[in-house]
């Protein structure tokens, strides 16, 4: 048998409560405070009881005298993980647009944002306003779910189906997402199901047979996917916030850390039978550059190749995964324009020559996600710099140009429409020996970097544990924001009148290079030709072939005789010949 994880309403006043917990002989439940009751074994390692209950009420589950434990599948917290879970009735929230047809994926214009650092999801809904003025169609939210401690990215998550209690309740973040439908805007949510964070996973004590043995990650013992147990609690995990929360989509971490292709394509298939009323976008972050899973299911892919590249032209870092991007960036970047992924199979240095990646030309540009800045690029820096830091804004700004006018969906990182230079930190809220290890750690990670070979210097590297650390990290307006915000909302009014009818019928006409750091690329849009490109070098770029028309867009120096000026981007659209 396959049971379900987690409680159900059966009749008014009335819950269902299951555990799967192979590795005990019994369980008890403990409810609102009362002596545990015996739970029922259902066999297979399933443990179920129905009993009296009410919204709000407090429970957990006795395993012995010693140890008692939340509910892995429980849907919110009464503090944190290491205390009860709570009984929540999501019937009781109305819905003001219930009705919400969502977006096609076309549309899509992403904003990456950490509900922490926002003020939490009442703090993020009164932002919505301003995000889809300027533009933006679609939030994409790091993950929500409970962690230890009262800050974290969101990545050591440990209970995948509770809210963590810092950022709101759940009529909170319905209320969020049904604010954002309200405004025009879809609700993306990014889910971690690769592994669980090092404080308040308890699963191990109970359900050893959730992991494997055999198959190590960087976080221990990978997860189970090819247990039926296991693959269910996951594929019910990501219908639970589609259906309950009416997320228009979800963000799956690091796929290539769950080395399962059967599970994914079988939960994309599951929620696409299941979901059928609006569309729900899934996107994928996987290292493998694996098209064919963008043939299965899911929608589309973050392009790191197109970050890494543009990175490299941007600041001519080429230390660690940089060194893949170093030779040659602008004729790997015009690949990347023309066809998605840079890497279809060729040798990586960074991943010890082996090749990465499967052939993608075949893909739509719809099937990549474009970012200069996530929460990934900027946090993993030792001091969380921004480009803003790190480039000239004349030179951003044309790469901004790039990103936003791309046939690819953009992705903007929160607060880069203001031109913030507020760092991006890594930030937790461990203690005692976890913190310190944590802490040593990170200025570990960082000792093979020139900069940071002293030890005074690692010293300077904020503390992920320290409040500072996580208050550094909001984002504030940079000092020419409204500049910045002037140019982000023209660039996105073009994309939103121009490009977005027809990014569906995008087919690559070619990229090539023009210069060191410059490229130009076109594509057909119907019964249009759409040409773009952008010089993020020092010297003029010799343009092949300049459209007669007048251009679509222009940042920075307008081309001249022929020839485009340094950190300058320009574009076309003009009737097909």
């Amino acid at each position: 048998m396959i049971a379900r994880a987690g409680p159900t309403w059966t009749a008014p006043g009335r819950a269902r409560f299951s555990l799967w917990a192979p590795g005990r002989e019994s369980v008890g439940l403990e409810l609102d405070g009362a002596p545990a009751q015996a739970m029922d074994a259902l066999g297979e390692g399933w443990f179920g009881l129905e009993t009296k209950a009410s919204p709000g009420s407090r429970y957990r589950f006795r395993l012995d005298e010693a140890l008692a434990v939340p509910d892995p599948a429980g849907q919110a917290l009464d503090s944190d993980v290491h205390g009860w879970s709570l009984l929540v009735d999501h019937g009781a929230y109305q819905w003001r647009h219930a009705d919400w047809p969502g977006r096609p994926w076309s549309d899509a214009v992403l904003y990456e944002v950490h509900c922490g650092v926002m003020g939490g999801f009442e703090g993020l809904a009164d932002r919505l306003p301003d995000l889809a003025r300027l533009g933006v169609t679609a939030l994409q939210l790091m993950p929500v779910n409970a962690f230890s401690g009262a800050r974290n990215w969101g990545y050591d998550g440990v209970l995948p189906y509770a809210l963590a209690p810092a950022y709101g309740s759940p009529e909170q973040l319905k209320a969020l997402v049904d604010t954002a439908h309200g405004l025009g805007m879809m609700v993306l949510l990014d889910v971690v199901y690769n592994h669980f964070g090092p404080d308040g996973n308890y699963l191990p004590l109970y359900a050893g047979a959730f992991f494997d043995q055999d198959r190590k990650t960087p976080w221990g013992p990978a997860i189970a996917f090819g247990t039926p147990a296991v693959a269910r609690y996951f594929i019910d995990n990501a219908l639970y916030w589609l259906e309950t929360y009416k997320l228009d989509g979800l963000r799956f971490d690091a796929v290539h850390a769950i080395g399962d292709n059967a599970f994914l394509d079988a939960m994309a298939a599951e929620i696409r039978s299941r979901i059928v009323e609006r569309p729900i976008h899934l996107v994928l972050e996987n290292e493998a550059n694996d098209a064919a899973r963008l043939t299965a299911g899911f929608d589309a892919q973050w392009n790191d190749d197109f970050h890494n590249v543009v990175h490299v032209l941007l600041t001519d870092e080429t230390s660690s995964y940089y060194q893949d991007f170093a030779d040659r960036p602008a004729e790997r970047l015009a690949r990347c324009l023309a066809e998605g992924f840079i890497y279809q199979g060729q040798p990586s240095p960074n991943h010890d020559g082996r090749p990465r990646g499967l052939s993608s030309g075949c893909l739509p540009p719809t099937a990549f996600v474009n970012f200069l800045q996530n929460h990934d690029q900027v946090g993993n820096r030792a001091l969380g710099e921004r480009l803003t830091r790190l480039v000239s804004p004349e030179r951003l700004q044309a790469a901004m140009g790039l990103l936003l006018l791309c046939p690819q969906i953009p992705m903007l990182f929160m607060g880069e429409e203001d031109g913030s230079a507020s760092p991006f930190l890594f930030f937790t809220d461990f203690h005692d020996a976890l913190a310190d290890a944590v802490r040593e750690g990170r200025r570990r990670e960082f000792a093979k970097f020139p900069a940071f070979a002293d030890p005074q210097a690692r010293a300077a590297i904020p503390d992920p544990n320290a409040k500072e650390t996580f208050e550094a990290s909001r984002p504030q307006p940079g000092a020419n924001a409204a500049a910045w915000r002037a140019l982000t909302s023209h660039l996105l009014r073009l994309r939103r009148e121009h490009l977005a009818p027809h990014i569906e019928t995008a087919m690559s006409l070619g990229a090539e290079a023009i210069g060191a750091k410059a490229v130009q690329a076109s594509w057909r849009l119907e019964t249009k030709t759409f040409t773009l490109a952008v010089n993020l070098g020092d010297e003029p770029a010799v343009l092949p072939a300049s459209p007669e028309g007048p251009p679509l867009a222009v940042v920075g120096a307008a081309p001249s005789g022929g020839l485009l000026a340094p950190a300058s981007f320009v574009a076309w659209l003009e009737a097909a010949p």
